[in-house]
């Protein structure tokens, strides 16, 4: 019997290509060429695509950890057609996307970033006045799919005296107010956090008709993936002033930000450091090696995807 050897796929986290010193690195699944016998395990990094034709490179192919806790990167249906199981990071990048999501938050409704700017273009030396902004404090805070992260995004959000709605497929056993669609909670919020999984199902979920809805006082927020806002009719809401600002961690072209958004000072920018802290990425490598090693010596992964 062949040994059961790991091809590391993508970019990841020094701490975690030290461990796998043992396996095949590759720039992606289609470099590997013919050196594709007993590699059974890809450990997917920095969102690279594992779709059928890199399950096809890979014949002996039977397990993905994905370094992330999405994994619309993924196809899972056709890894599991093909008996392949997948492993994402759950959990341990939970805390540090609530806070980045929360800041946000904070940031676009209080103008921190762009009071910053404003400062640094020396406005306040020369006698300028930077305009008043809003109070998170009382304000309707959407949150739109109510994970784990949106659970912890709405917890802190609290204690900052907001009051809390959301939509998700099903209602949950939770105090806040529950939404039947992503228009009727935009409607009730001043501010939308995106926090629904990627793929297909959610792609431009917040669309135009959402944006309208959120209205020319409401701001959006999106930390989960780029595809799921419509970002031509964000642009298109944000320039003619149809909703009142955003905060956007995630774009639909990666690391790609439309130039529209450059310039704005309504558009806090980040290039999609959610989960980016020393001790977050270091737990989701050790859940990734964890992943492995479980599937390697019984079979089974530590967090398999549904």
């Amino acid at each position: 019997m062949t040994t059961p050897r790991v091809v590391r796929v993508g970019p990841l986290m020094p701490f975690l290509e030290e461990a796998l010193t043992t396996t095949y690195d590759a720039p992606s699944l289609a470099d590997v060429g013919d050196r594709t016998a007993g590699l059974e395990v890809a450990v997917a990094g920095g969102g690279t695509v594992v779709g059928a034709a890199e399950m096809d490179a890979l014949p002996d192919l039977r397990a993905v950890t994905n370094f992330g806790v999405g994994y619309d990167n993924v196809d899972v249906a056709e890894a599991t057609r093909r008996g392949i199981v997948v492993s994402n990071t759950p959990d341990v990048l939970t805390d540090a996307v609530a806070d980045l999501s929360v800041a946000l938050v904070v940031d676009v409704m209080r103008g921190i970033s762009a009071a910053e700017r404003w400062l640094r273009r020396g406005e306040w030396a020369a006698g300028g006045r930077f305009p008043l902004t809003r109070d998170v404090r009382g304000a309707t805070v959407g949150i739109l799919g109510l994970g784990r992260i949106g659970r912890a995004v709405a917890e802190r959000l609290e204690v900052f005296g907001a009051e809390i709605a959301y939509h998700s497929r099903r209602p949950k056993d939770v105090a806040w107010a529950h939404h039947d669609s992503p228009v009727a909670l935009a409607e009730a919020s001043d501010v939308l956090v995106v926090l629904t999984p990627g793929g297909e199902g959610t792609e431009h979920l917040v669309d135009a008709k959402v944006l309208d809805a959120l209205g020319p006082e409401g701001y959006l927020v999106n930390v989960a993936r780029g595809s799921v806002v419509d970002e031509d009719a964000l642009v298109a809401a944000l320039e003619e002033g149809r909703i009142a600002g955003a905060g956007l961690d995630v774009f639909a072209d990666e690391p790609h930000v439309p130039a529209a958004l450059l310039e704005r000072e309504d558009v806090v920018l980040l290039p999609h450091v959610g989960s980016a802290t020393v001790q977050t990425r270091e737990a989701m490598a050790r859940l990734v090696l964890d992943n492995i090693e479980a599937f390697l010596e019984r079979g089974e992964l530590v967090t398999p995807v549904d």
